[in-house]
């Protein structure tokens, strides 16, 4: 049993006073993970669409997205190259941008002496990024310059940590959204001059592509940035034209098997 004392106004978080409600596992996940308890009651309670609760759980969804690209995206594509023994159809420019992309945010964080648990998953797409590089050099037969690409990178990005001035460092923290569009650019062309998409990871695609749309809804709504949202929208049509390829090589290869 519930009761509402207090008329609803337009705040996520002011949804009336709540005297008492049963309680249940399903409503407790979304309570803890989710949504405020007073959204919660908006929402399955009185069976209202509020807008700003409805803004808050989107934001919220996106960011746990973003989360999930950042955690998996490249791991996906690390195990699909290590499970099939070979990098054919992945750009190595493609890679060595995001690589570039991914350090430049780390480098800010370790400079501006950010704590770890605020920038740990960037430091964890490095690493992955620069596994990928070493791999795809591996399965190319180039072994040892894989091996003395990750030694030198490791220690650039020391170097780089330890002395590089402040302004070196803010130019590739600012300049990493252009690092990863210019690699989608070069990947999609690879797909196109292959005429498939090789080893490329499709859900790893996916994941990408959906960040990449949500990065959109979150720089609307935080920035107010024309020039950051357009850079968004872009990031995010070369996604999608990513997702394409990924889908029409899919489709071409089960009517083959078909036939």
């Amino acid at each position: 049993m519930y009761i509402l004392r207090e008329p609803l106004d337009h705040s996520p978080y002011s949804c009336g006073r709540l005297v008492s409600m049963t309680s249940s596992p399903v409503k407790d996940f979304l309570v803890a993970h989710l949504m405020p308890e007073k959204c919660y009651v908006e929402f399955f309670i009185n069976f209202r669409f509020h807008v700003p609760c409805l803004m808050f759980v989107f934001n919220k969804i996106i960011g746990l997205w973003i989360l999930l690209d950042v955690f998996f995206a490249q791991l996906l594509q690390l195990l699909k190259i290590l499970w099939r023994r070979n990098a054919d159809g992945l750009s190595l420019a493609c890679v060595l941008l995001q690589l570039y992309a991914s350090s430049g945010p780390v480098l800010f964080a370790v400079a501006h002496n950010f704590p770890l648990f605020a920038w740990g998953e960037r430091l964890f797409l490095t690493i992955q990024t620069s596994v990928i590089v070493f791999l795809i050099l591996h399965y190319r037969g180039d072994t040892v310059r894989g091996i003395l690409f990750v030694l030198a990178y490791a220690a650039l990005i020391i170097l780089l940590g330890s002395c590089a001035p402040a302004q070196v460092i803010a130019v590739m923290h600012s300049s990493s959204l252009a690092a990863l569009i210019t690699s989608k650019v070069f990947q999609a062309r690879t797909n196109y001059r292959n005429g498939h998409t090789g080893q490329l990871s499709s859900p790893s695609v996916f994941l990408s592509c959906a960040a990449s749309l949500g990065l959109i809804f979150v720089s609307l709504q935080d920035t107010g940035n024309s020039l950051a949202t357009a850079s968004y929208v872009l990031s995010a049509c070369l996604s999608c034209i990513l997702l394409a390829q990924v889908l029409c090589c899919v489709s071409s290869t089960a009517e083959k098997k078909t036939a």
